[in-house]
């Protein structure tokens, strides 16, 4: 069986594809269509529109427009409810490939305490979701959390998710805590950093993940694995 799955992006210089392209200023209208397009094409098994999009088009109604049997990025609000239910046709990457990481350390997450930091609609409240399905205790933080160490330490699984550098410190960290690094942070001279302070924590974490390295390819690995998975929806 040949696995096609198509990326879209729009970024300055144009609005890139296999198959389109587009101008930077691309309409709404004509996004859609072209959605609508390879909902219908039966040679297309997924389609993943990269966010952020430019702001006169609507991010909600551009995923909502995709066929939730392609949306391999598992964020149409088919999905979401599905999610919630524990039936999804897809779930999201970035969870579903934190997930995977956690159920590779062995740890049986029955009971454990897990803190989110980070309440996003891409990793921060699906994680949340996923983690309460394996019977963790779950708790999401915010920027309006109070005293934030004092959660953050409660916690048997740490994910930080919150899109600043180094912002989680070892005196934030339970020891032996699992920490997962959601963030990718860019860092004056250039080089990527986590929302963890990696050299403080892993001293006190069991398991912890870098960045780069560790998230980021579960995400793409998932991405594959959602793909793999609606072609053999239309097989």
């Amino acid at each position: 069986m040949i696995i096609r799955t198509l990326l879209l992006w729009i970024k300055k210089g144009g609005f890139l594809s296999r198959k389109y392209k587009q101008p930077a200023d691309t309409s709404e209208i004509r996004l859609l269509e072209i959605i609508a397009e390879l909902n219908q094409d039966k040679l297309i098994h997924g389609i993943l529109v990269q966010l952020p999009l430019p702001k006169n088009i609507s991010t909600d109604k551009i995923i909502a427009a995709i066929d939730p049997h392609k949306d391999v990025d598992g964020f149409h609000p088919y999905n979401v409810g599905g999610l919630i239910t524990g039936s999804p046709l897809f779930i999201p990457c970035t969870p579903q490939g934190i997930m995977e990481l956690i159920a590779r350390t062995g740890i049986d997450l029955k009971g454990k305490e897990a803190v989110v930091v980070g309440r996003s609609n891409i990793v921060g409240k699906p994680i949340a979701l996923l983690l309460l399905a394996q019977h963790a205790t779950v708790t999401i933080c915010h920027s309006r959390t109070k005293d934030l160490p004092f959660v953050t330490r409660r916690a048997d699984i740490l994910i930080a998710a919150v899109g600043k550098p180094h912002m989680i410190k070892a005196n934030m960290v339970k020891e032996g805590a699992v920490v997962i690094d959601v963030g990718v942070n860019r860092l004056e001279n250039g080089k990527l950093a986590g929302d963890v302070d990696f050299n403080e924590v892993a001293a006190k974490a069991s398991f912890i993940t870098p960045v780069p390295g560790g998230v980021g390819p579960m995400t793409i690995a998932m991405l594959m694995k959602n793909t793999l998975a609606a072609a053999n929806m239309f097989s």
